[in-house]
C-alpha cells in the first residue's frame, strides 16, 4: 500500500534478508494474478485479522497444543496479506506512500501485541519473556520509523532477519514444540520457547543497539557543524 501525497517522498526499501530475493518473486507473481476484487486495504485487514488470530491460537494451545498446528495456518495468511498488499499496490500503480505506511505499520503493532500476548498465555512461555521480545519489537520498530524519518532509507530487515524469517522461526517452533516442549542445557530442563526467546531478546537488542549506532553516526557525519 502507498500512492503520492502532496510534498511527500517515498522512502527507499532496504530488504536483505535471506528470504528477499524469492519472496520478491514470489509476490510479483501472485500480484499480477490477484483478483480485481482483492484490494491492498482486504490484504492489510487480512493480515492483521490473522495475526490475532494466531495470538488467540497461541493462548488455546494451553488446554490443546494441537492448536499450534492452527497457528501455523494464520501465520501463513498472515505473511500473504502483510506482504502482498504493498506489492499489488505497486504493481497496479495505486500507491498511497502516508496512508499505506501508517496503516501498515500501525497495523503491526496491534498485531505484535495480539501475538505476544497469546504467546504469554500459553503456557510454552514465561509473560516476561514475551513481553521482553514485545519491548524489544517496538525498539526496532522506532528506531526503524526514525531512521526511515531522518535519512529516507526505510529498512525492512536487521542484518539476515525480516519479518518472513520470524514467521518462519515461529512456525518451525511450533511444529517442533507439540512433540518436544523441553529442551535440556547443562543437565536442567528449559522450555524450548523460553530459550528460544531469551535468544531472540538478546539478539533483538543487540540489533537496536547497533541501528542506533549506526544511524547516530550517519546523521553525526551528515550534519557536522562547521
Amino acid at each position: 500500500m502507498n500512492g503520492n501525497g502532496a510534498g511527500f517522498t517515498n522512502a527507499v526499501r532496504v530488504h536483505n534478508a535471506l528470504t528477499a530475493g524469492i519472496e520478491k518473486r514470489i509476490l510479483m507473481w501472485m500480484a499480477q494474478r490477484t483478483p480485481a476484487a482483492i484490494g491492498p486495504d482486504h490484504l492489510t485487514a487480512l493480515a492483521l485479522a490473522c495475526q490475532i488470530l494466531a495470538g488467540a491460537g497461541y493462548a488455546l494451545s494451553a488446554k490443546n497444543g494441537h492448536f499450534l498446528w492452527l497457528v501455523n495456518v494464520f501465520l501463513a495468511f498472515n505473511w500473504l496479506g502483510d506482504s502482498l498488499d504493498g506489492t499489488l499496490a505497486r504493481v497496479r500503480n495505486r500507491q498511497r506512500p502516508r496512508y499505506g505506511f501508517y496503516v501498515d505499520h500501525i497495523s503491526d503493532t496491534f498485531g505484535a501485541f495480539a501475538l505476544m500476548a497469546g504467546l504469554g498465555l500459553s503456557g510454552l512461555l514465561d509473560w516476561k519473556i514475551a513481553a521482553g521480545m514485545l519491548v524489544c519489537f517496538y525498539g526496532l520498530s522506532i528506531e526503524s520509523y526514525l531512521a526511515t524519518y531522518t535519512t529516507g532509507r526505510f529498512q525492512l530487515s536487521h542484518g539476515m532477519f525480516g519479518p518472513t524469517e520470524i514467521r518462519i522461526l515461529l512456525a518451525v517452533g511450533n511444529a517442533v514444540v507439540i512433540s518436544r516442549p523441553h529442551v535440556e542445557l547443562a543437565g536442567r530442563a528449559f522450555r524450548l520457547f523460553d530459550f528460544g526467546g531469551l535468544l531472540a531478546i538478546f539478539g533483538m537488542a543487540a540489533m537496536l543497539v547497533s541501528a542506533a549506532v549506526r544511524q547516530t553516526m550517519l546523521l553525526y557525519r551528515e550534519e557536522t557543524l562547521p
